[in-house]
């Protein structure tokens, strides 16, 4: 059937499923335990919220559960790739996956921590940081005392491992 007899109202706008945060191509999708926990609570919250949806309207309905299933089917792939990577289990006395560590900048004397975690689990607020950031990247396999040149941009920072947990 031509375009021309179909009522513009009749259309349907596609929905759009945000994506979730990237993993570079080839890159293994590492979790920490409680990564891969939270990672179980998001798909039961949106199995909660579909099944609560309470819309009249059919076509909005139909959105709606669009939205959330395509939500759901991001959040299984995510699920199925999870490698799970315990922070105990990795070596203490370097910075791995999983480690909390604790940074201070040799040009301007301040500390920074976090925690390098997957990608689905970083979250700047709470201080964690995916292992694909250039930070993470830098640091990793480093031990207390060390010294790292990260740059950023056109600056090249001096950073002195000075503390690694797990």
């Amino acid at each position: 059937m031509s375009r021309g007899f179909v009522k513009e109202e009749d259309q349907e706008e596609p929905v759009i499923i945000p994506p979730r945060a990237a993993i570079p191509d080839g890159v293994t999708n590492y979790v920490t335990p409680n990564g891969l926990q939270e990672l179980h609570l998001e798909l039961k919250g949106l199995e909660n919220e579909r099944s609560s949806i309470s819309i009249k309207d059919d076509t909005e309905k139909r959105r709606a559960q669009g939205l959330i299933d395509g939500k759901m089917k991001l959040l299984a792939e995510r699920i199925q790739s999870a490698r799970v990577l315990k922070p105990e289990e990795q070596a203490q006395n370097e910075i791995r996956f999983g480690a909390h560590i604790k940074l201070k900048n040799l040009d301007n004397s301040q500390i920074q921590k976090f925690q390098i975690v997957g990608v689905d689990e970083a979250n700047i607020k709470m201080q964690k940081i995916a292992f694909v950031a250039p930070i993470a990247r830098a640091v990793t396999g480093k031990k207390v005392g060390e010294t790292v040149n990260f740059k950023l941009g056109n600056e090249t920072r001096k950073l002195e491992v000075l503390e690694i947990k797990y």
